[in-house]
């Protein structure tokens, strides 16, 4: 049985994917900066440095999403992507929970 696969909708789908990926990323990113800003870590140079490298990196995430019209998409799979983790964090929190749905 042959497969068709509509090639714009699947570089669409991809691209979301990995902007998706690289918003994490990103958000991991600010996260670990913002303990090593509170932590006295970092030098002002290298604050200011990481907060115009992250700034540019949003904004060139956002052009991309807009410029490829996936910006909704990128939204929806993230919010997805957060359902799962606060799914397996509740897990991890709860084992109850857990088990009693293995069970079913």
């Amino acid at each position: 049985m042959a497969i068709t696969v509509d090639e714009k909708s699947l570089k669409h789908g991809v691209l979301s994917l990995v902007v998706t990926l690289v918003e994490v990323i990103q958000e991991a990113l600010e996260r670990q900066a913002v303990r090593r800003m509170e932590g006295g870590d970092l030098t002002v140079e290298e604050l200011e440095r990481l907060g115009n490298a992250l700034l540019e990196l949003d904004e060139a995430i956002e052009e991309i999403k807009a410029d490829h019209g996936i910006t909704e998409s990128v939204a929806d799979l993230h919010r997805g992507l957060d359902e799962v983790v606060d799914d397996v964090v509740d897990k991890l929190v709860n084992p109850a929970r857990w088990a009693e749905e293995a069970r079913r």
